[in-house]
């Protein structure tokens, strides 16, 4: 009798912030390794960070998890507000649903869930920038930061676009799916497709094979979005960020310009950019192991600093 696989990801478990429930789970490989959050993106669940890419991390020595953001994922969905879509909850400062303080908070919830009293903490586009605010609001457990394809977390409304390519933008805009799971999925294959870097082709085929495992709806609920994009921050600047910072970013990214990453880079003292070449605003394969190296190098020069 032969016996079942390891499953490569723990059951599903919930860390809960006031009324709001955040679910997260564990990588099976590696949990003896240093902790690694991974916060998600815009709308995005949390199997939109690579399995292959998880495994690289664990292989570098860390303990890997992953959560859902509020209004993502199997997370808690907030009622809806007036703000029906990213762009109006950009430009429309009195419909936010919660604060971006409130998220903040999700993330040392879920940390806490897991049982751990401080992290290295890896952020990926409107995770990059949740992840730069819980560095600045709980420091203390933050062992390092890496912000990935994202805006420095203290900007908002208007001054949010100097850095969004609002062609694309408005190509999300246009984008519409049924709410069904072949609705998900196609919305998956062409959200994929506008993310990817130009200077590669882009492989439909595992694209929608990728899709079909993750039937995400979150990323066409443009409520859900506008909620979380229209979350306000109020503490304070950045540049008040003192924790170890690595700044990543792709190159080629055809939603958020590499210049909101130098601007990250030349705010956070110390911090450390690198740029990634013929990487869109995604997480392709052939990054895997540049960016499981340097999380482990910025990890041990953090863990140095700190002696």
């Amino acid at each position: 009798m032969t016996s079942s696989p390891t499953p490569l990801w723990g059951p599903m478990e919930f860390a809960e912030n006031g009324p709001v429930r955040l679910a997260f789970d564990r990588l099976t490989e590696g949990q003896d390794g240093e902790p690694l959050l991974l916060a998600t993106g815009l709308g995005a669940n949390r199997r939109w960070i690579p399995d292959g890419l998880c495994r690289t991390l664990a292989a570098q020595g860390f303990a890997v998890a992953r959560y859902d953001q509020r209004d993502g994922g199997d997370s808690t969905h907030l009622p809806p507000t007036a703000a029906r879509n990213p762009i109006k909850a950009l430009l429309t400062r009195d419909t936010e649903a919660y604060t971006a303080e409130d998220m903040v908070d999700d993330t040392i919830a879920v940390m806490r869930a897991l049982g751990w009293t401080s992290m290295h903490l890896l952020g990926v586009s409107l995770g990059g920038a949740v992840a730069q605010r819980v560095a600045l609001r709980h420091p203390e457990r933050i062992r390092s930061l890496t912000t990935m394809s994202a805006v420095p977390g203290d900007v908002a409304g208007l001054r949010t676009f100097r850095y969004i390519r609002l062609g694309t933008l408005a190509k999300f805009s246009r984008l519409k799916f049924p709410d069904t799971r072949e609705g998900a999925v196609d919305a998956g294959v062409a959200v994929s497709r506008e993310l990817a870097s130009p200077n590669r082709p882009f492989d439909e085929a595992a694209a929608r094979e990728a899709a079909e495992r993750n039937a995400d709806s979150g990323i066409h609920d443009a409520q859900a979005q506008s909620r979380q994009i229209g979350a306000q921050w109020h503490g304070p600047r950045i540049s008040a960020v003192d924790r170890p910072t690595l700044v990543l970013h792709g190159a080629d990214d055809p939603l958020i310009k590499p210049g909101a990453a130098r601007a990250i880079a030349s705010r956070i003292r110390g911090s450390r950019l690198m740029l990634l070449p013929e990487v869109g605003h995604e997480l392709p394969e052939h990054v895997w192991d540049t960016v499981g190296a340097e999380l482990r190098r910025h990890a041990d020069a953090a863990r140095e600093h700190a002696i």
